[in-house]
C-alpha cells in the first residue's frame, strides 16, 4: 500500500494500515499508524496502535493521555521523591506519602501554569480580558457584606438598624488597614 499524505498543514500527516506479526494462533495482527507533526520542530512522529477502529484523532487524543500520565510518574519518582522518601509497609503510611506527593505535583502545577503567562487564542483572551474586571479581595468582601444586608434585612425579625449594627461589630473585629481599605471600597460609603 501507497501512504497518501494528507493535505495543507493537518495535524494528522498520514495514516497507515499496517500488520506486526502474528499472535500464538498465527492470525495476523493488524494495527494503525499515524504520522503526526511535532509542535516543538518541523520533524514528525510516527504513533502505533492495535486498536485499529479508532479513528486518528482518537489515538492521539488517548497517547497523549497516556504521556501525561508517563510524565506524572517520571516527575513523582525523580523530583517528587515518590519511591526514596519514605519506605514503609504499612497500607495507610503509603497512602499518606503518596497523598504527599500528589499535593506536592499540584502545587507545582499551579505554580507553573500561573507563571507560564496566558494561552491564547488569537486576540480572544485580551477582549476577554478587557471585558472582565478582576475586582480585589476588599472590593468582593464589600459586596458580599451589601448582600448579606439586603438578605437580612428581607429576613423576618430583623430590622435595618439591627443589620446594620451586626455588620458594624463584624468590621470592628478587622485590622484598622483592612477595616480602612474596605470602608473605602464599599459602594456607597466614601
Amino acid at each position: 500500500d501507497s501512504v497518501r499524505k494528507r493535505r495543507g498543514r493537518a495535524k494528522v500527516l498520514a495514516e497507515l494500515l499496517v500488520t506486526i506479526g502474528t499472535d500464538e494462533q498465527g492470525v495476523p495482527m493488524p494495527a494503525k499508524v499515524i504520522f503526526v507533526r511535532d509542535r516543538n520542530s518541523r520533524k514528525w512522529l510516527a504513533l502505533l496502535s492495535t486498536d485499529t477502529i479508532l479513528t486518528a484523532e482518537e489515538i492521539i487524543k488517548l497517547i497523549g493521555r497516556r504521556w501525561d500520565i508517563e510524565l506524572f510518574l517520571k516527575m513523582a519518582k525523580s523530583f517528587l521523591r515518590l519511591a526514596k522518601e519514605f519506605q514503609s509497609r504499612s497500607f495507610d503510611s503509603l497512602v499518606a506519602q503518596a497523598t504527599l506527593v500528589c499535593c506536592r505535583y499540584i502545587m507545582l502545577e499551579l505554580v507553573k501554569r500561573s507563571n507560564a503567562g496566558p494561552r491564547t487564542l488569537g486576540n480572544l483572551f485580551h477582549a476577554v480580558c478587557d471585558e472582565l474586571r478582576q475586582i480585589s479581595f476588599t472590593e468582593a468582601l464589600a459586596l458580599l457584606l451589601r448582600l448579606r444586608e439586603e438578605t437580612l434585612n428581607g429576613a423576618v425579625g430583623f430590622c435595618k438598624e439591627q443589620v446594620q449594627q451586626m455588620t458594624e461589630r463584624f468590621i470592628e473585629t478587622l485590622t484598622r488597614d483592612f477595616r480602612e481599605r474596605l470602608l473605602f471600597s464599599a459602594p456607597g460609603k466614601a
